[in-house]
């Protein structure tokens, strides 16, 4: 058990089965979890029913209600640790990231240097396609926007589609993450780059959904746009600290970020 794809999902019926697919048809032997929130649309059933296909290749976390895509990825982060996987992934369910791009990120970790790789439009290489013209400045600008504020030296800072190692989930108190849509990325990637890890972009083309309905809301915005000045401002007053390395044979310590 080494790579594991997690999935957040609400109300995917239309892409989930072809989604799973796509990832068990890598040959680098990707594990995938689920975690759906409860989704009225049957998405739930029908990973249930790809489980007797793909057994103990695939997983399914099922949540009452919809509540967040942040504490959707917090739940799996802590179901991957709890279950030994190396490499952690984030990927959206809609095909906007193209599971053809896992071995890449997985590859920036496991043999080029990096604690975490980011799949990137804002790269050299990297781009969005069949995005109305409002959604790409939005996006760009919101990237722009969280470099000035927090300095931080990702061109992509609220992309979702991320590679893990271990070590950095180990290494954060997944506990204290505050948010829970838009700026749950750049926090993630903000306490991970305060820590000391090292940050990897990968040029991706990120493809707008076809199928379902953008979870998007002006909720979600105003939370990016207010929560990356709450971040850069209460980390003025915080003291990260690495993660120390395990003893042989103990549970390694979780690092802490204190006021």
């Amino acid at each position: 058990m080494e790579k594991l794809v997690i999935i957040p999902t609400y109300n995917e019926k239309d892409n989930i089965q072809r989604i799973i697919e796509a990832v068990m048809g890598l040959q680098e032997n990707f594990h995938v979890l689920i975690v759906d929130d409860g989704s009225p649309d049957g998405t739930g059933a029908i990973v249930r029913s790809l489980q007797r296909t793909y057994p103990g290749l695939l997983f399914l976390e099922e949540r009452s209600g919809k509540q967040g895509l942040g504490t959707a990825y917090i739940h799996g982060f802590k179901w991957a640790l709890a279950n030994g996987y190396q490499y952690i992934f984030e990927m959206d369910a809609d095909f906007s990231h193209n599971p053809a791009d896992l071995p890449r990120l997985y590859r920036a970790c496991a043999e080029e240097g990096a604690d975490v790789s980011v799949g990137s439009r804002y790269v050299k290489g990297g781009g969005t396609r069949n995005w109305p013209w409002d959604r790409a400045v939005l996006s760009y600008g919101a990237s722009i926007y969280v470099g000035l504020v927090t300095w931080l030296p990702v061109r992509d800072a609220t992309a979702g589609f991320v590679c893990y190692h271990r070590r950095v989930l180990e290494a954060i108190n997944l506990d204290a993450i505050q948010f829970v849509g838009y700026a749950f990325q750049i926090e993630m990637k903000f306490t991970a780059w305060k820590l000391g890890f090292t940050i990897k972009e990968v040029p991706i083309i990120f493809i707008d959904r076809k199928e379902g309905y953008s979870k998007m809301s002006k909720g979600i915005i105003k939370e990016g746009v207010f929560g990356v000045l709450k971040i850069q401002s209460q980390s003025l007053f915080k003291k990260y600290h690495r993660r120390v390395a395990a003893r042989q044979g103990t549970a390694p310590e979780q690092g802490t970020v204190s006021k």
